[in-house]
This record gives C-alpha cells, sequence and structure tokens, in this order.
C-alpha cells in the first residue's frame, strides 16, 4: 500500500484545474495520500468540496486559517510531502517559484519542502512561449524542478497551441516515478 507516500496536490487559477479532480481521483485509487493545496484563484474554475471528496483529505486554501492545532500548516505539509504536485502550474505560480516568491500557501509550502516538485504547466500559448516564462521554467530546471509538458492541442481560448495541460494518465505516470 502506497499510503505512507504523501502528494501535496497544488491546483491553481486555471481553467485546466477540472482536471485536477480527476488527478486527485487517480492518485487516490493508486493508493497515495493527497492532499489538496488550492489557491484564491483556482477556487473560480473548481470547489474545495470537489477536491475534498475526491482526495478523502482536506483541502487547504488559507495561509492564515485558524486551526485547531499548533501545526506550522505549510511547514508540516511540506515536511510530510513525498512529492509536490501543482497541477495546472499557471505562468504565475511557475514566476512566483522562479523568483523565490512566497506568498500563499502554496508557494510557501513549495519553498519549504525538500520533496521532488513536479509542475505541469497550462496557459496559453503566447503565455507559455513568452521569454519570461521560458526562461522562469529554465531557472526552476535549473534548481532541481522536474516539468511534465504542456502539449499541442486546443486551448481554452479556441486556439490550438502548445500549453495544453499534460493527460491526466501522463501526469500520474510522472508522479509515480518522481515520488521518494
Amino acid at each position: 500500500m502506497k499510503k505512507d507516500k504523501k502528494i501535496i496536490l497544488g491546483v491553481s487559477g486555471s481553467i485546466a484545474a477540472f482536471k485536477s479532480a480527476d488527478i486527485a481521483s487517480l492518485l487516490s485509487q493508486k493508493g497515495y495520500d493527497v492532499s489538496v493545496i488550492m489557491t484564491k484563484e483556482a477556487e473560480h474554475f473548481i470547489t474545495p468540496l470537489t477536491m475534498q471528496m475526491l482526495s478523502a483529505n482536506k483541502v487547504y486554501r488559507d495561509m492564515f486559517e485558524v486551526t485547531d492545532d499548533w501545526d506550522v500548516e505549510h511547514v508540516s505539509l511540506a515536511q510530510s510531502a513525498s512529492l509536490i504536485l501543482i497541477a495546472p502550474a499557471t505562468a504565475n505560480v511557475i514566476a512566483k517559484l522562479a523568483c523565490g516568491m512566497c506568498d500563499d500557501l502554496l508557494t510557501c509550502t513549495v519553498l519549504a519542502t525538500r520533496a521532488p516538485v513536479l509542475l505541469a504547466p497550462a496557459m496559453n500559448d503566447a503565455m507559455y512561449q513568452h521569454k519570461s516564462t521560458q526562461a522562469n521554467i529554465e531557472r526552476l530546471k535549473k534548481l532541481g524542478y522536474h516539468f511534465i509538458g504542456p502539449v499541442k492541442g486546443r486551448l481554452a481560448c479556441g486556439t490550438v497551441g502548445l500549453g495544453r495541460l499534460s493527460e491526466v494518465e501522463d501526469i500520474v505516470s510522472a508522479s509515480s516515478r518522481l515520488i521518494r
């Protein structure tokens, strides 16, 4: 059983956030203990209740939420992680991580972990191909972050290009390979 392997699934504000439900479900079915951290922007696309039901765990949303226990949440989540997966990873989240910014629960948890971090980008093709985004991705790769995708396909804006979230099964497979 893999329940001793904890995956933190970060969900950021992209239309592709609806696919994070399938990712959480498939990881849970494979026996991983999945905890979800949602950015405020992600909640515009998918609800915390959906993610809670599919992960069978509390969904973490707010850096300053009052809890019953004393744990510093982003540190305890970071220390418990066998892997942090951010799917979808927006240009905003990628830029924050590349600059070492941590202004929300997700980015603070990533900066506090020693676990592998896998990013699955999803955005408009022009945003993905922008020199700033490409420089941020290269910087993160040099820092040891892992990436899967994006892939070419139909995007939410109606165009076809490189920026579509990788297939759920491919993301789950990549996660399984990286988990420690």
